[in-house]
């Protein structure tokens, strides 16, 4: 038997993200065996929630993810825990359509779980009661089994609101945290600071568990919903030839998604890890990955390893088969320009990166091959997602493209997946699910290249 709940909000920014990693490290205190996931195209997120639970967190995504495959990833990791933790993102009713299907809400149905509400309670008293009203009233197949009131003022504020929900509706209060600095994490254009960049994150995570600890009833959640899950588990193909793919991995670059690695392993493929800003040469490896993360915070470090930066570009343009997302796309260009300083990088891709105050491409994106793609077996449509505060100047005008750009922005509003050697470079995300299985065909493409 386990238990799961659905964290959401009224709104963003209402806390959610510092109570979902604050419960996922009071529950593992208690040797309880955590699961993390994450609604929606997120990795700074579930690099905290992984560090808070002790597992990956894996992503729940309506747009990539046919239903089937959400629930099935979802039952697969939850049959081995003993509380799922689900953080949504933004509001509970919020998604792409108007008229839903997409947002926590659906979500929470599809996976037959019930709603913890983080409510803001700035500035707000008896008006709790009419808003949680709403919320339970909008749509009522969506079981909203309790309320966590986050930065209260004080014990008066508390008790104002407490009488009002009470009074008003049948929602139970499972916890009132106070407003602390203490449980304020520094944020950055996309989110939070990722944890793999802040020393300090373990502290941070402790104390946020303890006030959660203090001011939250987890005995409650634990018995919120609790559910009965079995599923097969994980088959890995030791068939396959043996492998090695050097997966950058360090405080510049940690945007991977768990499920992609994973899939890796299943074909049989071995990842070894490197650091960009430390280690003087890659792994020996048959391929290299370096996905997204934000290099423009470790300019210094990137650019002053000349011996990395020397032996990667050599590599690839000896024919090594690389795959680069935004980050890495940034890494393998000519230099990154950031608040007027240039550092010189790797140097195989043909163009300068230049990082912008404002997004250039935010969201989803949808691209189609081109018949210069390299990998076999590519879906007609892929469904993938950009975060780029970065745009490509000076690109070779003879630049080839793995994709055309359907919706979002890629290199030139028009093309992305910048292709030169063996190397595919792309400012989109992509994740091995909803028929994109793009490890498979990466790997097919490394294996072809050792014919």
């Amino acid at each position: 038997m386990s238990s799961s709940i659905y964290l959401s909000a009224a709104h963003k920014s209402s806390g959610k993200t510092v109570v979902s990693l604050g419960l996922c490290a009071a529950f593992k205190a208690k040797l309880l065996n955590v699961q993390a996931f994450k609604k929606g195209p997120d990795y700074i997120d579930p690099i905290w929630l992984s560090q808070a639970s002790g597992n990956p967190c894996y992503n729940l995504d309506f747009y990539n993810m046919p239903e089937s495959e959400i629930i099935a990833l979802y039952r697969q990791y939850t049959s081995q825990s003993d509380i799922a933790i689900i953080e949504g993102n933004k509001g509970l009713y919020d998604g792409m359509s108007t008229t839903g299907g997409d947002a926590n809400a659906d979500m929470a149905k599809l996976l037959d779980t019930s709603v913890i509400l983080v409510i803001d309670a700035t500035g707000i008293t008896r008006g709790v009661a009419p808003l949680l009203s709403g919320y339970q009233a909008f749509d009522q197949e969506v079981t909203i089994a309790g309320v966590i009131l986050n930065k209260v003022a004080g014990e008066r504020h508390e008790s104002k609101l407490v009488q009002a929900i009470e009074h008003y509706t049948d929602i139970p209060v499972v916890g009132a945290i106070r407003r602390s600095k203490e449980l304020i994490i520094d944020e950055r254009h996309l989110g939070l600071m990722p944890a793999n960049e802040t020393p300090e994150s373990q502290s941070f995570i402790d104390r946020a568990a303890k006030h959660i600890t203090d001011q939250v009833d987890l005995s409650a959640l634990l018995t919120s919903n609790q559910i009965t899950i079995k599923s097969s588990p994980l088959v890995v193909n030791n068939a396959t030839k043996a492998l090695t793919v050097a997966v950058a991995k360090d405080s510049a670059f940690g945007f991977y998604y768990p499920d992609d690695l994973n899939a890796f392993e299943s074909l049989g493929v071995d990842l070894v890890y490197f650091d960009t800003l430390t280690d003087a040469q890659l792994p020996k490896a048959d391929a290299l990955f370096i996905g997204g993360g934000f290099p423009e915070m470790q300019l210094d470090a990137l650019s002053e390893n000349q011996s990395l930066l020397s032996d990667i570009k050599t590599k690839i343009e000896a024919g090594l088969p690389t795959y680069a997302e935004c980050g890495g796309l940034m890494y393998l260009s000519r230099q990154i320009t950031h608040q007027g300083k240039s550092h010189k990088m790797v140097g195989v891709i043909e163009a300068d990166t230049l990082m912008t105050p404002k997004p250039i491409g935010r969201g989803y994106v949808q691209l189609a091959p081109t018949n210069k793609h390299p990998w076999s077996e590519v879906a007609k449509k892929i469904y993938a997602h950009e975060f780029h505060y970065s745009k490509l100047e000076n690109l070779d005008p003879k630049t080839h493209y793995a994709y055309e750009v359907l919706r979002g922005v890629g290199v030139d509003n028009k093309r992305d997946g910048i292709l030169k050697h063996n190397l595919l470079a792309t400012y989109s995300h992509l994740r091995n699910v909803g028929g994109n299985h793009w490890v498979e065909q990466f790997v097919n493409f490394i294996k072809d290249k050792q014919k």
